[in-house]
């Protein structure tokens, strides 16, 4: 059987779940053979607990979006993180760079394929653009999960992603470059350890390109 070989950087692990990075241009999962679920066995330990599985990813990223994902090394642990994914009770920081002027802050609530939806977003910091007029660097907080959401919530107001070729603008497509979306961080409380469990997964070099004062 032919096996895949591909490195996974690993923000956190125990026994019970871990934490990747997710590059983009990989799907997490399906029936493609290079896929993040598929490269988990040989990135990550197998568990010691007695009802350790193969690891699964418990969400999903897009296939361009970079950033954290979670996975459940467990047969319990893959149910009680999808549990907590199901209640919204793990929070999900994303940042992404926007064209256009914005307001400081605002909530999206626009419908996503007839089903109700609503991004929180917060304006960082803004550059000027002699090709985009004006890049923002956005902390996004989605209070629901649908396919696409921030992308298209933000396309919907007229501030598409960066490097976004389905929901941006035409004339405003950057190639090349990937999209401008990442999945910074989770917070949750461990459903085994009971311990408020704050993961985070470093901005890409490329936002740094544009917002110098990114740590």
């Amino acid at each position: 059987m032919k096996k895949l070989i591909f490195h996974l950087d690993v923000l956190f692990e125990d026994e019970y779940l871990a934490a990747i990075h997710k590059p983009a241009g990989i799907l997490v999962s399906g029936n493609n053979f290079k896929t993040i679920a598929n490269a988990l066995f040989q990135n990550l330990k197998r568990s010691n607990l007695p009802d350790a599985t193969i690891p699964k990813p418990v969400h999903r990223l897009d296939f361009a979006t970079t950033g954290i994902l979670l996975v459940g090394k467990t047969e319990s642990s893959i149910r009680a993180l999808n549990k907590l994914f199901e209640n919204r009770e793990i929070k999900k920081t994303y940042y992404a760079i926007s064209i256009g002027d914005m307001e400081v802050n605002g909530k999206i609530t626009s419908e996503i394929d007839g089903k109700e939806s609503q991004s929180n977003y917060t304006v960082c910091e803004s550059v000027a653009s002699p090709r985009f007029g004006k890049l923002n660097l956005l902390k996004l907080e989605p209070e629901t999960g649908r396919r696409h959401q921030l992308r298209k919530h933000l396309s919907h107001i007229g501030n598409p992603i960066l490097g976004d070729k389905d929901y941006g603008i035409d004339n405003l497509i950057l190639n090349g470059k990937g999209l401008y979306l990442h999945a910074y961080s989770l917070k949750f409380i461990h459903p085994f350890t009971n311990e408020e469990t704050y993961l985070i997964d470093p901005f890409p070099t490329r936002f740094k390109k544009i917002f110098t004062q990114i740590k």
